[in-house]
């Protein structure tokens, strides 16, 4: 239920992302979700593709530093309260989201990555919600 992100991490000036997606496009790597977090001297790209290995290997023979984080890919009712109703489920559950941020639209619903600090639990309790939590290769399809 797990789902593989690579996070690139990248100094903060002009034309960096643009050589990230050079590279993967250059190897055939589609990007299906990203996130860019930013300070003043550096950022955290975080990105869904779908070939992790041929990104990673591309990557760092670019001289890219690249690293794998596990997160979840959750259904979200697209609606208001939608978001609401699971980020209250784990705080009530003093489960914390360390960050999140779209993957995708999927008719009624959104697809949303969610990085927990407690990854199983949080699993375990959206899906005794009934909250739908996606498999690695169902997010590559998507």
């Amino acid at each position: 239920m797990r789902v593989e992100q690579i996070s690139i991490f990248l100094e903060n000036t002009g034309g960096r992302i643009a050589e990230v997606t050079t590279i993967l496009s250059n190897a055939s790597v589609n990007i299906r979700a990203l996130s860019l977090a930013d300070t003043t001297d550096f950022g955290v790209l975080r990105l869904i593709v779908d070939d992790n290995e041929k990104a990673e290997k591309a990557l760092k023979e670019n001289g890219f530093s690249v690293g794998k984080t596990s997160v979840v890919a959750v259904a979200v009712e697209d609606k208001p309260g939608g978001l609401n109703r699971i980020l209250i489920l784990l705080a009530e559950a003093d489960l914390n989201v360390e960050y999140m941020y779209a993957l995708q639209q999927s008719g009624d619903h959104a697809v949303m990555i969610f990085r927990f600090d407690n990854t199983d639990e949080a699993i375990k309790l959206l899906e005794s919600e009934g909250i739908r939590v996606y498999k690695a290769s169902e997010v590559a399809s998507l």
